[in-house]
């Protein structure tokens, strides 16, 4: 069901999903879209709220249901002066910040190219027009996931550069609280086999819907303190038209990740992940 309704004078467009069909209103330069899906138990948490706008050389998409306003300054590292890097960041191509805005917190990262091709070029990538930028692709794929009830961040703002025939991309997500990487929880040697299932059966609920991670690794699963599972940067990532070998490789790619962290997985733990797995959903 799609309906327009008025918020400060602008035109909205209210999105919402019936079983698997969604719609979706067609590119503007300034609106905002609302998106539920109807199925999470606190459902005004879990709405967005779409806008774009420009701001100075940058176009910026935002959840103005979050924020009534955005500053091009926000995505640059040198305005977070206490800003404190992510775990993960050592181990990544480029910086990603916890910083603090307004009273939120939020996680900055910008894109980085990976592979051979960042010997040559390190953050920009070819222009095949706005829909297709990473960031505004990553943003409103986030907010899809959250509509849809799936442990993701939330979207907060995305920002693209253009630069002739290229450009550059940044994402500002909600920070998560008392999250941890699987990987700095494996180092640390307190990942049990309950832990393991609901890793497995986290997968299980987005391989459900359809969703294929570009690039589950040990470093974008992440713990939380109660043993809540999430999954981080959904860069690249897609929803499938159905089910096929991409889940199996999703797993696969996990596994290689693990094993690449920890060396020798501790015996019992990538079959526990499966069992959490298969409870959900069986296997490919």
């Amino acid at each position: 069901m799609i309906q327009v309704i008025r918020v400060a004078g602008q035109a909205c467009w209210s999105v919402r999903r019936t079983g698997n069909v969604w719609q979706q209103s067609p590119m503007a330069e300034s609106r905002m879209t609302q998106t539920d899906s109807g199925a999470c138990p606190d459902e005004n948490a879990m709405l967005s709220v779409e806008c774009v706008t420009r701001a100075g050389e940058s176009v910026i998409l935002y959840d103005a249901s979050l924020i009534n306003h955005v500053r091009e300054a926000w995505f640059e590292p040198a305005t977070w002066t206490a800003a404190t890097l992510a775990p993960r960041a050592a181990a990544g191509r480029g910086a990603t910040l916890f910083v603090e805005c307004e009273g939120q917190h939020w996680v900055l990262r910008h894109y980085y190219r990976g592979g051979a091709v960042a010997r040559l070029v390190t953050d920009r990538y070819a222009w095949a027009g706005e829909k297709r930028t990473r960031s505004f692709a990553e943003w409103r794929l986030l907010a899809r996931l959250r509509a849809a009830g799936l442990p993701v961040p939330r979207p907060v703002a995305a920002r693209y550069r253009r630069h002739a025939l290229t450009y550059t991309a940044d994402l500002i997500t909600a920070r998560i609280p008392d999250v941890v990487p699987l990987s700095v929880r494996m180092a640390r040697g307190v990942v049990d086999e309950a832990t393991w299932q609901r890793i497995g059966a986290c997968i299980a609920r987005f391989h459900a819907a359809g969703v294929c991670h570009a690039d589950l690794n040990a470093h974008n699963v992440q713990v939380d303190g109660a043993g809540g599972i999430y999954l981080l940067d959904f860069d690249r990532g897609r929803i499938m038209p159905g089910d096929g070998p991409w889940r199996a490789r999703n797993l696969q790619r996990l596994q290689r990740s693990l094993h690449k962290v920890a060396g020798n997985l501790a015996a019992g733990a990538w079959p526990a992940l499966l069992a959490g797995y298969a409870a959900h959903q069986p296997l490919p």
